[in-house]
């Protein structure tokens, strides 16, 4: 039995993406955020958490790469990208132009405030654990209209007024699907490496660190920065690169990061979202499979 947990409840896009990793004999655990879903993974009672990770409007999803941080002992093993849009909807028989609370989750606030203000300049907004929390706010009467998958309209008896709403056309959430920590997926030639790290607070020590990647050829896809919230003026780098720590780049830059950083996590290599472009960290893996070879040679007075 695969158990796992997910933003609920259900009729979340999260859950949506559940279904995307092609698991077998699966039983869907609705939890109460990004945390609760990785420290139930993290307790053993669930095997696996699908949580949202990336956001093409408004970029990385906080609260997924805290708790990350925060939960020792997870990974990460696989992505899957959903293209983003909303249903608006209210109670049946309710109009919009009566509307004078409005709610969704905070990520996708940002992907429908302009058509909001267009069309519903009235509403206040009010965040929802979730946008299908936002449906179940609607069908017990604590707001007035919801932006929300078309799924929680029909989950919660609810009226759909506006379907595929989006700011910005073709917005997509990247999902990730966590459990605890293990050998990575096999190489496919097209994967992704999520770490963490720290460094010393001296000058000169991102830039020293990131030169590790550039001397090998290896793309930044994302970095990101966050407080640690342990010892002030202390950050977190979040840095996701193209490639798979058993590509000769990565791992070369790995070891030389891992003698900057006061402190290292490695968050999962896995293969990346379809769409997502290609690798380009195989032709400097010759390179450097060449440089090794050479090296080693002197090493042996060949």
């Amino acid at each position: 039995m695969n158990r796992v947990a997910f933003l609920g409840p259900h009729g979340t896009f999260t859950e949506q993406a559940v279904g995307e990793f092609g698991l077998a004999d699966v039983e869907l655990v609705p939890v109460a955020s990004p945390a609760e879903a990785l420290d139930a993974v993290r307790d053993g009672r669930v095997r696996w958490a699908v949580v949202a990770i990336e956001n093409s409007v408004d970029g990385a999803v906080t609260s997924t790469t805290d708790a990350l941080i925060e939960s020792p002992g997870i990974q990460i093993y696989g992505e899957t990208e959903l293209e983003i849009s909303f249903a608006i909807m209210t109670r049946p028989g309710a109009s919009l132009e009566d509307a004078a609370t409005f709610a969704t989750h905070p990520v996708g606030y940002q992907q429908v405030k302009k058509w909001m203000a267009a069309n519903v300049p009235g509403a206040e907004y009010k965040a929802a654990a979730s946008n299908a929390a936002a449906a179940e706010l609607v069908a017990h009467g604590e707001v007035d209209v919801a932006a929300a998958p078309r799924r929680a309209a029909e989950l919660f008896g609810l009226e759909v007024h506006a379907d595929r709403v989006a700011d910005i056309t073709a917005a997509r959430t990247r999902f990730v699907l966590a459990g605890r920590t293990g050998a990575p997926p096999a190489r496919t030639g097209n994967d992704r490496t999520f770490v963490v790290f720290q460094l010393p607070n001296e000058p000169g020590t991102l830039v020293g660190a990131l030169q590790e990647f550039a001397y090998r050829g290896v793309d930044l896809s994302r970095i990101e920065s966050r407080p640690t919230r342990a010892e002030r003026n202390t950050y977190n780098f979040f840095v996701d690169l193209v490639g798979h720590i058993d590509d000769i780049p990565v791992y070369e830059a790995l070891r030389s990061l891992y003698l900057r950083a006061s402190q290292i996590t490695f968050l999962g290599s896995w293969p990346r979202a379809k769409g997502s472009g290609a690798a380009r960290t195989r032709d400097n893996a010759a390179r450097l499979r060449a440089a090794q070879e050479w090296v080693d040679s002197a090493r042996e007075g060949a």
